[in-house]
């Protein structure tokens, strides 16, 4: 069974980072403090997960001058929005092997059990 459980991309799968991935695949690029305020991470935070995500190859970050300001724009590369959609097929087929799962690990039966009345124990 362990060989049918997909494989997560470690770099993406972290939640913030997912969340970077989800943000910048919709987007052609976004500024730092964007992406910062929607993820509700500290700069460094962003930083850290930025610096790892870039080290991969699925993240671009570029610099630019804008009001007398330097602005920090990201981007995910070609490579980051193929891993993300790999991440999320391997999302979505665990979610399939939970759905279709029998007994009490599937989906529908812990909706079945939470909505059963709650033993009592003594």
């Amino acid at each position: 069974m362990s060989a049918d459980i997909p494989k997560f991309d470690p770099v993406i799968h972290a939640p913030a980072r997912l969340q970077i991935a989800a943000l910048l695949c919709a987007v052609w690029d976004a500024e730092f403090a964007t992406v910062r305020d929607t993820v509700g991470v500290s700069d460094s935070v962003l930083s850290k997960h930025l610096k790892q995500m870039e080290d991969a190859g699925y993240v671009r970050l570029s610099k630019a001058s804008l009001d007398g300001r330097v602005r920090t724009r990201l981007s995910m590369t070609k490579v980051g929005r193929r891993a993300f959609a790999a991440h999320i097929k391997a999302l979505q087929a665990l979610v399939s092997i939970a759905e279709h799962a029998p007994g009490p690990a599937s989906l529908d039966a812990q909706s079945d059990l939470a909505a059963a009345e709650p033993e009592t124990v003594l």
